[in-house]
């Protein structure tokens, strides 16, 4: 048989209980501040600045999309590595006949996939008819390459990928 806790000189009171309860959560707490902080922190931002504004113009984005369906544009873009932390970015349009496609502004961004102040705007300028080239400074791994193509205004065209750059 045990002997008693108080022949081994251990005797449990009122006052250790209620120590060990503060200390325990003290504990919790502490821990949950750690992880808030880490996790405010590292918080890259929302998708959509104004999701309800976003969903009103969805109607105008898919008549955009139909009216994008309707023209048939082939575009073609490379995104490549040059050195380093440089990759160039390479846009060809050419409508449904092969033409290349000109009078347009085109304007292509990589997104980063989880953290939204990582992005890279990439400044298009006209090689040719219907090439675009541009540089960013991005490091390897996976991005979503956003590509818009517009005249005088007018949407003509949007494209959302994901690459993988090495």
């Amino acid at each position: 048989m045990h002997a008693p806790l108080e022949q081994h000189g251990f005797k449990l009171t009122g006052r250790m209980v209620f120590a060990c309860l503060v200390a325990f959560f003290a504990i919790v707490i502490a821990v949950n501040v750690v992880m808030v902080r880490a996790a405010t922190s590292t918080f890259g931002g929302l998708e959509t600045a104004n999701p309800y504004q976003a969903g009103l113009a969805f109607n105008r984005e898919h008549d955009a999309a139909l009216a994008q369906d309707a023209r048939a544009w082939k575009v073609t873009a490379n995104l490549i590595r040059r050195s380093g932390e440089t990759a160039e970015l390479s846009v060809k349009l050419h409508d449904r006949d092969g033409h290349p496609i000109t009078g347009v502004a085109v304007t292509a961004t990589l997104a980063h996939p989880a953290d939204a102040r990582r992005d890279q705007s990439i400044t298009l300028t006209q090689r040719g008819a219907g090439e675009f080239v541009g540089t960013a400074d991005v490091p390897r791994g996976f991005w979503n390459l956003m590509i818009d193509a517009s005249r005088d205004g007018t949407d003509m065209f949007r494209s959302r990928s994901r690459v993988l750059l090495q």
